[in-house]
């Protein structure tokens, strides 16, 4: 099993914006305890851009909703930006994933009878902000995105890459220092996978945002800095997205040239 990187080992709570140690999750039904995470530790530097890789079933949903504040580990710790979020309440919990998250997710989660210039003003909404600085702020990010002529449109008069980035623009409107995004291209053909993969590049080189990935594809994940790839709940990988993308490939080939099982009688 392959220990963290030197970065992330220099990493400490204090200078990480995640900052995870020996983090377990179990789910409990008729009293049968599954265990899904074993001790996970992960820290996350500001301005970090993190690909998470893992098969059906590896775990990584469950590790993003931790980190999303969506859900809460069994045992360990969690801070998010300094904070202990395992001692937090669902009240607390929601106010630090306003103010410190924005999600994109694979199916857009956009409100179909709101105006595009309405979806990405929500979370200010939710947090208080008047309407009018709501919406302002929200053309500003539409904008930035390219889509500010789509405004008044409705989600379902855009394409799904135009769509996808008025997620993006809402995940940005509260200025959160962290992005979260779960499969953000599942759903988008190639051409326009990559051109939201290198909106997301932009931001986090441009305006200093960290981004956490959640990707079944190596293309995808080819675009971050950094890899971690679970396995049944175990850190298998975590260092630089290109080396750990190599070891993944050679790792595919070798178990793809290996001898045919003999089924003849002994």
């Amino acid at each position: 099993m392959r220990t963290p990187h030197a970065g992330a080992e220099a990493t400490n709570a204090a200078d990480a914006l995640i900052d995870i140690r020996g983090v377990t999750k179990s789910y409990f039904s008729g009293g049968v305890e599954t265990r899904v995470l074993f001790g996970i530790d992960l820290a996350v530097p500001r301005g970090d851009f993190l690909a998470v890789m893992g098969q059906s079933g590896s775990g990584k949903s469950t590790l993003m909703n931790i980190f999303g504040c969506l859900d809460q580990a069994t045992g360990g710790s969690y801070f998010l930006d300094g904070v202990d979020t395992l001692t937090l309440s669902r009240a607390e919990l929601a106010t630090i994933r306003n103010r410190t998250i924005g999600f994109v997710f694979q199916s857009f989660n956009l409100i179909k009878r709101m105006s595009v210039a309405e979806n990405v003003a929500l979370p200010l909404i939710y947090a208080g902000v008047s309407r009018a600085r709501a919406h302002a702020k929200a053309l500003v990010e539409l904008e930035r995105v390219g889509l500010k002529e789509y405004a008044r449109r409705t989600p379902n008069q855009l394409s799904g890459g135009q769509q996808q980035r008025v997620a993006i623009a809402r995940a940005l409107v509260g200025d959160p220092p962290l992005i979260l995004a779960d499969e953000p291209t599942g759903n988008l053909d190639t051409q326009t996978s990559e051109e939201i993969m290198r909106s997301f590049q932009q931001l986090n080189q441009e305006r200093g945002i960290t981004i956490l990935l959640v990707t079944h594809e190596p293309d995808i994940a080819a675009y971050s800095k950094r890899l971690m790839r679970l396995k049944d709940g175990h850190v298998l990988y975590d260092g630089p997205a290109a080396e750990g993308l190599r070891e993944m490939a050679l790792s595919q080939e070798a178990a793809l040239n290996l001898p045919p099982i003999s089924t003849a009688a002994p």
